[in-house]
């Protein structure tokens, strides 16, 4: 079956990338709707579990394909797949959507940082670092150590080990079976602590609809739309499209919810984008002859 990417060839991989990076902000902000209704792991359960029936029917990943890949390793990313969701939800009812995604961006940045060993890096690192210096500023006395602030770093460390095992795993389960496969075990782990949270809320069915939204906005089109314009663009640029993300995230949590950010935490937000465009620039980038 063909994937959304697949089914426009015409548009242009640059808007794919950025269509793909709205869509999943825009999926972050409306989860928030959910919070009230079943809680984040409810949330969680509804989002994962409705990404894992539509993904499966897209990729029909095969047993024999999961057993290549190593069922241990399929196993870990599936549970960094349901930690980065779970303790991101659980960051952004806490904080607002810009502020949780950038400081949740450390992990891949560091991924990015840690595999390039390049001089150069040091001076992303430093940026960074300046930017959540910055940004703890407006979280309260608490600063970093606030547990919204928190909750989204251990996302970002969780993120970043997703990257890795994703990368271990990809050749063995190719275009979305990777994913599928993750979102499936995700979702089963995910059952006790929904269904704790969310309880028969989780069966009302304009919940299921929310969920079902934010299920194919937030991972079967953004995933799609990325897939294949990792097939059309240079890894390097496609690594610099993704570092906007933080900044998008702060312009839909402005828009749609409500949060208005200051001075300060765009500056920090714009540090750490800086920081991920060049990491992600340089870690793809092959080295200079010296």
């Amino acid at each position: 079956m063909r994937s959304l990417g697949q089914s426009a060839p015409r548009v242009p991989a640059i808007a794919l990338v950025l269509t793909a990076v709205l869509t999943v902000q825009c999926g972050s902000a409306l989860a928030t709707k959910l919070f009230d209704r079943v809680g984040p792991e409810g949330a969680v359960l509804l989002r994962t579990g409705m990404a894992a029936i539509v993904l499966l029917a897209l990729s029909r990943p095969g047993i024999d394909h999961i057993r290549q890949a190593g069922v241990r390793d399929v196993l870990v990313f599936g549970l960094t797949f349901l930690g980065m969701n779970s303790l991101f939800y659980a960051a952004i009812d806490r904080i607002p959507l810009g502020t949780a995604v950038t400081l949740e961006f450390v992990g891949p940045l560091a991924v990015a940082i840690v595999g390039s060993h390049r001089r150069l890096d040091f001076l992303w690192a430093l940026l960074a670092a300046a930017g959540i210096v910055l940004l703890s500023d407006g979280l309260g006395s608490a600063g970093v150590f606030d547990l919204g602030a928190l909750l989204a770093l251990a996302a970002g460390g969780c993120w970043g080990l997703y990257i890795i095992q994703g990368a271990r795993i990809g050749a063995a389960l190719p275009g979305l079976g990777a994913l599928a496969v993750a979102v499936s075990i995700a979702a089963v782990l995910s059952i006790p602590f929904g269904v704790a949270q969310g309880g028969s809320d989780l069966l009302v069915p304009s919940t299921l609809a929310i969920g079902l939204a934010v299920a194919v906005i937030s991972s079967v089109i953004p995933y799609s739309l990325e897939l294949e314009a990792l097939r059309r663009l240079p890894s390097a640029v496609f690594g610099v499209l993704m570092s906007i993300e933080p900044a998008v995230a702060a312009l839909i949590g402005f828009v749609l919810l409500g949060q208005g950010l200051e001075l300060t935490e765009v500056l920090a937000i714009g540090l750490v984008v800086i920081a991920s465009a060049g990491a992600l620039r340089t870690a793809t980038s092959p080295p200079r002859d010296s």
